[in-house]
């Protein structure tokens, strides 16, 4: 029977780059199979402007989760990422690029996730534009990923929307109202894993799984 550990997030999504080492941890240390879906929360009709109102939510957001887990959220960031009013929050790109790592070299996708999180959130680099999602992919020696990027062909647009239309079917199915979120699928069935101390506890998904 193979059991499939399905994650559910954001490339954007804060509280996602906050279970960054909970996520690491199980991916590294359980043989459960383990898959990245884009749900696509801050893309298409989700994405928005920031405007000064959502800048300092955001912002009020992201000091709770370093205080929680330790990941950072640079002055840089805040400069020059929540303070441009040039920039929206859409995710599409994002999810774009990680498509194309899932496309090319899917065991690398989790990798590319964190690089494009750091990008953002301590680099402070805009990550809703191609060319930079370009250049974090090449940088970490993607370069396969990085050119289906660049051609964003209608192959990789498609799959993209396919990744986004299935993690958004398994949230209504599952009544998951938002990300980070996990499923554990076996032998055909489904099921929302609930794990508290996902923040706090950098094992609690590994142990989590443990007792499934």
């Amino acid at each position: 029977m193979t059991t499939t550990l399905l994650y559910l997030f954001d490339p954007l999504c804060g509280w996602c780059y906050g279970a960054s080492a909970a996520v690491s941890e199980a991916a590294s240390s359980t043989d459960i199979q383990f898959e990245l879906l884009p749900s696509g929360l801050f893309s298409g009709s989700g994405a928005r402007p920031m405007d000064d109102s959502f800048a300092a939510f955001a912002w009020s957001h992201d000091q709770r989760i370093e205080r929680m887990t330790g990941q950072p959220f640079s002055e840089r960031y805040r400069r020059d990422v929540l303070a441009d009013r040039h920039q929206r929050l859409d995710s599409g790109p994002a999810t774009l690029a990680l498509t194309a790592v899932a496309m090319t070299a899917p065991q690398r996708e989790l990798e590319a996730l964190q690089a494009i999180q750091r990008a953002r959130y301590v680099e402070g680099r805009d990550v809703t534009k191609s060319w930079t999602l370009i250049d974090v992919l090449a940088a970490r020696g993607l370069d396969a990923s990085a050119a289906m990027l660049a051609d964003s062909s209608a192959p990789l647009l498609e799959a993209s929307d396919s990744r986004t239309a299935r993690a958004r079917a398994l949230m209504r199915e599952l009544g998951v109202n938002g990300v980070p979120a996990f499923v554990l699928e076996a032998n055909g069935q489904r099921r929302l894993l609930r794990v508290d101390s996902l923040h706090s506890n950098p094992r609690s998904l590994v142990e989590h799984l443990a007792g499934t």
